[in-house]
């Protein structure tokens, strides 16, 4: 594998960090990454299921008698707060036990984070294909909420830190990729299932224990990574660590920066007390900012219900879980574009690009829709497609964008004595608000119609003004010197950076 020389700054001096970018970090990155891999699977699992009259007709008799009628409002169709609470359910609990799982993650480490949530997700699993009624169905995406809470917490942490700064980017956006492939994979297998009376749905639920297991597994044979070795006072296993991800003997450079922020990060008595502090407003701001745009801009939405969207337009149910499945194919292909581009092009230039995209394909739904689907009539066929092909164009550029970069930039900005519970901070915020948007869009789209659309889109407007004017550019920059290269010099951010604090928060000068 080709070596690299990677030269970063560090206060007045300068450090040559040495290394390969070795087959051993990208093997413990992918098996990280199946815990986005069961993330996804439910993102997509969810609405396919609550589409299955089976499923409907056993829990949501309401909603399936409402489906049926044939003069029954095409927005309303599936609004029901039980139904959307089967999908939000997971968030709910998920938003919990991630400040949990921050305390497991810096006591125990990341690996062992990623196979408490392996467990908890297979249990989930169990619950819920063998579902006999709504609170055993509803038990059961409490534990699945467990499960994505601990590995959203884990995983990311795991791949930037075990990454080299030149390529952190690409490997961490494995995650984002195993997230879309997780969500394609439902997709075809709602697709298939739908059609096995009566019991399509439970093998769709309970399908989703196969990458619990890879994680389960994979979790008990990949290593720990140097940065939680070293945090946990292991000092020699994360040096012999680091020399073997980074492929070669001379990690003297790289190993005492971390050891550096590791004793910074010991002084800090309670971590998430250190998030007050004025030096940590920056990176905070920006996780939690970056985890309401990525659902404001609607794409939960299209995910947990693109079958019951395209149903609403007029497809039938097979046609509509093909359809689904056609925008996961391109939620895959274009993440992988994201992964390619990601350390080249930089991260505000993928954001911004999709801003401009995203709001023109939200906007022009929302005008087709508005123009020609009313209460009770269904799109005429080239209109539908054309919906098909915006929605599609829509998750494209997400996907090269905010999807893998809302957990890309939270998981690399923070020091390291606030990181775990940092990125805890953003991992809650995302839960939240993807609860709020998946017990809410049925509903929204019920009493707005298709002005939901020009909702998100006025989102977007937002969000894309928030990273001309708020967010750093951390492409290639070593993740324990984010405060001297990204924060001291934003125009903003460099205001909160002239104190350091000590170990009880009172803040002091910096003396150079």
């Amino acid at each position: 594998m080709p070596a690299f020389a990677l030269t970063s700054k560090a206060g007045d001096g300068q450090h040559q960090f040495q290394g390969k970018n070795t087959p051993y970090v990208w093997i413990c990155g992918i098996v990280a990454s199946t815990g986005g891999l069961m993330f996804g699977y439910d993102i997509g699992i969810s609405g396919g299921v609550t589409a299955m009259d089976d499923f409907l007709e056993k829990f949501f008799p309401t909603v399936y008698v409402k489906k049926h009628r044939a003069k029954e409002n095409n927005y309303c169709k599936y609004d029901n707060q039980g139904l959307q609470l089967f999908t939000s359910s997971l968030y709910l609990a998920a938003m919990v036990f991630s400040l949990a799982a921050s305390k497991v993650c810096t006591k125990y480490g990341r690996k062992r984070t990623m196979l408490a949530a392996s467990i908890f997700f297979l249990i989930g699993v169990v619950l819920d294909a063998t579902a006999m009624n709504l609170v055993m169905l509803i038990i059961g995406r409490i534990f699945l909420g467990a499960g994505v809470g601990f590995a959203n917490q884990a995983a990311p942490l795991f791949l930037s830190e075990i990454a080299p700064a030149q390529s952190r980017g690409a490997l961490n956006i494995v995650f984002q990729l195993m997230v879309t492939v997780g969500i394609l994979c439902a997709n075809f297998v709602n697709y298939v299932m739908s059609n096995k009376h009566p019991w399509g749905w439970r093998a769709s639920l309970g399908i989703a224990g196969v990458p619990a297991v890879i994680l389960c597994v994979g979790s008990l044979v990949i290593t720990e990574t140097p940065t939680s070795l070293i945090e946990r006072e292991m000092f020699e296993e994360g040096k012999a660590m680091l020399k073997k991800i980074r492929g070669i003997e001379e990690v003297d450079a790289e190993y005492n920066e971390m050891v550096e922020a590791s004793e910074r990060a010991r002084r800090v008595k309670n971590p998430f007390r250190s998030l007050t502090k004025r030096s940590n407003r920056p990176p905070l701001v920006i996780a939690i900012m970056l985890q309401v745009f990525q659902q404001f801009t609607g794409i939960n939405a299209i995910m947990f219900y693109a079958p019951v969207l395209f149903q609403t337009i007029g497809y039938k149910n097979d046609a509509s879980l093909l359809s689904a499945a056609i925008t996961g194919s391109v939620n895959v292909v274009c993440t992988l574009v994201s992964n390619a581009l990601v350390d080249r092009a930089g991260r505000k230039v993928l954001l911004l690009e999709a801003c401009v995209l995203m709001l023109i394909t939200q906007s022009a739904i929302g005008g087709l829709l508005s123009v020609h689907l009313k209460s009770t009539n269904s799109l005429e066929k080239g209109v539908s497609l054309w919906v098909v092909i915006l929605v599609c164009i829509y998750v494209a550029n997400f996907a090269w964008s905010w999807g893998p970069l809302g957990w890309l930039i939270p998981s690399e900005i923070f020091p390291l004595e606030s990181r775990s519970p940092g990125f805890a901070f953003a991992v809650v915020s995302n839960m939240f608000f993807t609860f709020l948007i998946a017990q809410a869009f049925l509903s929204m789209m019920c009493h707005m119609r298709a002005g939901i659309f020009f909702f998100f889109a006025a989102w977007i407007v937002v969000m894309g003004s928030f990273v001309i004017l708020l967010l750093p550019e951390t492409k290639g920059i070593p993740i324990d010197e984010m405060a001297e290269r990204a924060w001291k010099k934003h125009w903003y951010w460099k205001r909160y950076m002239g104190d350091v604090d000590s170990d009880d928060a009172t803040p002091k000068k910096i003396e150079h």
